[in-house]
């Protein structure tokens, strides 16, 4: 048996109270290639720079995932996506941008990044991904940028765990299909209501899911989806923290990560 990692096993000690004692979204409709440094208004930023063995560790792979550092990941290109197929759970590249199995064309506007945890159930694009195609979505952080009072500039902000633990975020794939009978794989982040430690930044957050929780979310034959959907909360604000960064980060082309490291206001021109 594998040893667990000390990231999931300090994330589960710290998440092991009910929520009820823990205390206490940005869905954009998106065709490929719209993405710019225009992209503030949405949960459309993240980091994965998590070795792959700590991916497997943490998530409980069945394999080390084919995986490289990233740190300002942008939509409608490749991401990682952990999902259950066959009785496995494996790490799998699909592309940022949901596209409903229905869809007549990939760069339709049905492409999607977000879906909302309020009306994913019963949303056309999303419902019946949310039944039988549920993923996960590591992270070590997120972006959000922050409106200024009088300012036309807005501030990123890296929002990531307080212990250092990566980051689950709940997701949805599909499998398109186009008339030549070529596939696209893509998937949607769920999210939902800001916590307190983000309202003062955005309005949305990804919904985050703890280790404890992997195991119903994934399973395809899991099809309550009213205990499914009592998973789309947001997280609790204590275990995360959330810095200002640099505005390179606005430039998706800018990918090292120095972009994570916090900044005072002044220094993150």
């Amino acid at each position: 048996m594998r040893a667990e990692h000390p990231c999931r096993a300090a994330a589960v000690t710290a998440l092991s109270k009910p929520v009820s004692q823990r205390g206490s979204g940005c869905d954009q409709d998106t065709e490929a290639g719209r993405f710019s440094s225009r992209v503030f208004g949405m949960c459309g930023r993240y980091s994965l720079g998590v070795s792959p063995e700590d991916l497997q560790d943490f998530f409980d792979l069945d394999r080390i995932p084919d995986s490289v550092p990233r740190y300002n990941i942008a939509p409608s290109t490749p991401v990682v996506a952990i999902r259950a197929i066959a009785g496995l759970r494996r790490a799998d590249p699909l592309r940022w941008g949901l596209i409903p199995h229905w869809a007549k064309e990939a760069r339709s506007g049905y492409s999607m990044i977000n879906a909302r945890a309020e009306t994913v159930a019963i949303k056309p694009a999303f419902r019946d991904a949310f039944r039988r195609r549920r993923c996960l979505i590591p992270a070590d952080g997120f972006y959000e940028w922050q409106a200024r009072p009088g300012s036309r500039v807005k501030q990123p902000y890296f929002i990531s765990r307080a212990d250092g633990a990566p980051l689950a975020m709940a997701g949805l794939w599909e499998r398109w299909r186009d008339p030549s009978g070529d596939v696209i794989e893509s998937c949607a982040v769920i999210v939902t209501s800001a916590n307190p430690l983000l309202r003062p930044i955005h309005d949305r957050m990804p919904v985050l899911l703890d280790p404890e929780q992997f195991e119903a979310w994934l399973d395809p034959s899991n099809g309550d989806t009213e205990s499914l959907q009592g998973l789309l909360r947001p997280y609790p604000a204590e275990y995360l923290k959330a810095e200002p960064v640099s505005r390179s980060v606005n430039d998706p082309r800018h990918d090292d990560a120095a972009l994570r490291d916090p900044q005072s206001d002044s220094e993150s021109e």
